[in-house]
């Protein structure tokens, strides 16, 4: 049974629609999307995607079990909640193997967002700054950037403080603010305009970046508010105010973008 405060069952649902909604924006994920042969190919990554998400439910059921055979874990101690129940289940080589297996299955994904990381350092910020890099100079710095990642995520992971559902809900968080330019995108007329997405998105990933350094909650913002608010992940927070602001923003900067793509059909029937 889930607490009536703190983890409860609002903070489990909006912890779990912040997975599921921050899972498209994955770079390593809607690549395939942003690559596929036709419509039809876009439309199977689309549906198949979702399906990956069920192995979260093993998760779920591991830390569900957790509690209740190890209900005294603290702190950085949750991180090793499976090897503990199979330290306790089973003997000592299949530790080993479920070790073994772990890490083999971390090293995929890492890798895969460790590169793409890599990649956008090289090509969206660097390239941005000095737009006569050639592709084998972005190759080259590329291949530079991959390892700093890597130190710099060693160094979060070994020294952050926090343990690895934190991790990876805040980074969930943060991918999670991508969310509604993409939907407003797929409309026939967007309503968002380029400022409008990017001051939203800018202002998700401040208040995601803010609740965590301050190891803050949305009870220690609001503590008269009912128990069911305090409790909500700092995700789906974020979004709700970056699509507020997004939204108001948009609704200042749209006439402006209309007006200036109106007058460049006109500029090029002049010039030509």
């Amino acid at each position: 049974m889930l607490p009536d405060e703190g983890f409860s069952i609002s903070w489990y649902i909006s912890l779990c629609l912040t997975i599921a909604l921050g899972q498209y924006m994955w770079p390593h994920c809607f690549g395939a999307s942003l690559s596929s042969q036709n419509e039809s190919a876009l439309r199977k990554n689309s549906a198949i995607l979702p399906l990956y998400q069920i192995i979260l439910v093993f998760i779920l059921f591991i830390g569900f079990t957790a509690v209740l055979q190890i209900p005294n874990l603290q702190g950085g101690d949750t991180d090793l909640a499976l090897f503990k129940i199979a330290k306790d289940a089973f003997p000592p080589w299949i530790v080993g193997v479920v070790g073994a297996a772990g890490m083999l299955a971390a090293l995929v994904p890492c890798s895969m967002l460790i590169l793409t990381a890599a990649t956008i350092l090289s090509k969206n910020i660097y390239k941005a700054v000095k737009p006569d890099t050639s592709n084998e100079q972005l190759a080259k710095l590329t291949r530079i950037f991959v390892p700093i990642v890597s130190l710099v995520s060693l160094i979060f992971t070994f020294y952050g403080g926090n343990t690895m559902i934190a991790l990876l809900t805040m980074a969930y968080s943060f991918v999670l603010q991508l969310f509604p330019p993409l939907v407003f995108s797929l409309l026939k007329r967007n309503p968002v305009s380029k400022a409008g997405a990017s001051v939203g998105m800018i202002l998700g990933v401040v208040l995601v970046a803010y609740f965590t350094l301050a190891e803050a909650t949305m009870a220690t913002l609001l503590p008269k508010a009912p128990h069911f608010i305090q409790d909500l992940d700092i995700g789906i927070v974020a979004i709700t105010f970056n699509l507020i602001v997004m939204l108001a923003v948009s609704a200042f900067t749209r006439k402006d973008q209309q007006m200036v793509q109106e007058e460049e059909p006109v500029k090029r029937i002049i010039t030509s």
